[in-house]
């Protein structure tokens, strides 16, 4: 499936399982499927919640720092892209 470079992880909190996520383009939302890729991170995750700031929002875009849940462990500047869904 194509994908969209969206931004990279700052942090990875390994207690509760959340990465930090700087947006640089683009945007994510509840729903859209993430694919995080790094030296020793290959994983995908759909987003179920989304938080900015400690809050709980819809979706981020550019220059916002995103908290997402995660099933694996991410590293600092694995890059992160949008799983887009393919054409017609």
């Amino acid at each position: 499936m194509p994908e969209e470079e969206v931004g990279k992880v700052t942090r990875y909190f390994a207690k509760i399982g959340v990465a930090g996520i700087m947006i640089e383009k683009g945007s994510v939302q509840v729903g859209d499927t993430l694919h995080i890729k790094g030296h020793t991170t290959d994983l995908t995750a759909e987003i179920k919640s989304l938080q900015v700031m400690g809050k709980d929002v819809e979706q981020a875009g550019p220059g916002e720092e995103i908290g997402v849940k995660l099933g694996d462990r991410a590293r600092p500047n694995d890059m992160v892209y949008k799983v887009t869904p393919e054409g017609p």
